[in-house]
């Protein structure tokens, strides 16, 4: 096999480590919400650019409160400025991770595709070898295209 990028395991004990460790960040955040596709497409979206400018919002709405109706919770805008400057980094940070763990999982699928690749080629190679023809056979679906349906055909009227 040629280009191995990755020779590695995760022992069950790891395993379940890092699924009690993303349980735990689960735990810290247990205000996290989950959007739906509408939700998402729906709301205004804060990025870097707008960042300077709902801090500086922050800052007038904090220091000119009269002219703001009674009913704007200048305390809430903080909070959730706040919670957002807090979460940027934990995002970036899983980000980065999720990219990892994306990236290790296409090359070793891809690995163990190949490998699995070579071991039916070299099976289907090697001729009558007693008992690997039913095997091959079941190797061999894999690639088995089902065939279209012939459309009935209509007779000119």
């Amino acid at each position: 096999m040629a280009n191995i990028r990755i020779s590695a395991s995760l022992s069950q004990k790891d395993r379940e480590a890092v699924m009690e460790a993303i349980a735990t960040i689960k735990e810290k955040l247990p205000f996290l919400i989950d959007l739906t596709a509408d939700e998402r497409k729906s709301l205004p979206k804060l990025g870097d650019k707008s960042r300077g400018f709902v801090i500086k919002a922050l800052q007038v709405a904090t220091q000119n409160p009269d002219f703001l109706p009674r009913s704007f919770d200048v305390n809430e805008m903080r909070l959730d400025v706040e919670l957002f400057e807090a979460l940027y980094p934990v995002l970036l940070s899983l980000t980065q991770l999720q990219q990892l763990v994306d990236d290790t999982l296409i090359a070793t699928g891809s690995e163990a595709y190949i490998a699995a690749l070579a071991v039916y080629n070299y099976a289907k190679a090697s001729g009558d070898v007693s008992g690997l023809d039913t095997v091959i056979d079941d190797l061999g679906r894999r690639f088995t295209r089902k065939s279209r349906k012939a459309q009935p055909q209509t007779s000119p009227i």
